[in-house]
C-alpha cells in the first residue's frame, strides 16, 4: 500500500538471519507472535488486541566517550539514537549502565553520522554553546505526545529554560503540565533532548529522573550558565 513502510516477512528465521534482516536499512522485519516465541525473540505487547504480528527491534550499538565531567555514551540503530547516557565517573560504570538497558547491545565505534552529536555533547559539558537539534532520534517506539514534548524541549537553547506549564501551553492546554513532566521523566536522550532545561513554576527546579536527581539537573544547568541555577557554581563534577 502506498506510503507504508516496507517490511520483510520472516517466519521462523534463526537469530542470525533475523539480525541480518534487522540491519537492512529502511526495512522493518515482522513475524507472528507464535514464531517469535519459537525463535526466542522479544516481542512487546501490542497496543491493541487485534494486532497479530510482532515488529522486531533493530539491533542496537553503543559507544562511550569522554567529556569534561566524566564518561558519557550514546546508543543507536539504523534509524537514529536510541539512548544517551549521562556522564559517569568511569567507563565501566557507563558501560554497565548501557548493558542493563540493552543487554544485547554491542559496543562499536561512533558512526560518522553521529560524530557531530558526540562533539556537541562534549562541548556542552565544557560549558560551551552547542546545537544538538539535528541529532537523529529513533522515535519508532515513542508515544506521539512524548514526541511533541521532546520536540519543544529540543528547541530550548543552552542557558535558557521553560517551565512544564509553558510547554503545556505550547501544546495547546496549560492543564497538561503534569503530563509534560511525566513525558520528560521517560526521556531516553538526556542532553540531546535537554529535559534538564525544563523546570517547575515559581523558580523551582522540578524533578529529574536520571541518576543524582535534581542535583544533577541543577549542575547541568549551572554548567550551561542558566539563570535557573544561580546558586550553583560552574563545576566539572557531577559526582560531588
Amino acid at each position: 500500500m502506498a506510503g507504508q513502510r516496507p517490511t520483510i516477512e520472516t517466519p521462523r528465521l534463526c537469530k542470525r538471519v533475523l539480525h541480518q534482516a534487522l540491519a537492512e536499512p529502511g526495512l522493518t522485519p515482522t513475524l507472528s507472535r507464535a514464531d517469535a516465541r519459537r525463535e526466542g525473540v522479544a516481542c512487546p505487547k501490542a497496543a491493541s488486541a487485534g494486532r497479530e504480528r510482532c515488529y522486531l527491534l533493530r539491533m542496537i550499538s553503543y559507544a562511550l566517550f569522554e567529556t569534561a565531567i566524566g564518561t558519557a555514551g550514546i546508543a543507536w540503530n539504523d534509524a537514529g539514537l536510541t539512548a544517551v547516557h549521562l556522564p559517569e565517573r568511569d567507563p565501566e560504570t557507563a558501560r554497565s549502565g548501557f548493558l542493563r538497558r540493552f543487554p544485547e547491545a554491542a559496543e562499536a565505534p561512533t558512526p560518522p553520522q553521529l560524530a557531530q552529536t558526540v562533539a556537541g555533547i562534549q562541548a556542552l559539558m565544557r560549558g560551551e554553546k552547542a546545537d544538538l537539534t539535528a541529532a537523529p532520534l529513533d522515535l519508532a517506539r515513542t508515544p506521539e505526545f512524548h514526541a511533541r514534548v521532546y520536540e519543544i524541549a529540543r528547541a530550548i537553547p543552552p542557558g535558557e529554560t521553560l517551565t512544564y506549564g509553558q510547554i503545556a501551553e505550547r501544546l495547546g492546554d496549560k492543564l497538561l503540565a503534569r503530563e509534560v513532566g511525566q513525558a520528560l521523566g521517560k526521556n531516553p536522550w538526556p542532553i540531546v533532548v535537554p529535559c534538564h532545561r525544563v523546570t517547575a513554576a515559581g523558580g523551582k527546579p522540578g524533578g529529574f529522573s536520571a541518576r543524582g536527581g535534581v542535583n544533577t539537573k541543577l549542575k547541568l544547568l549551572a554548567i550551561e550558565g542558566a539563570a535557573a541555577a544561580p546558586n550553583f557554581a560552574k563545576q566539572a563534577d557531577l559526582f560531588a
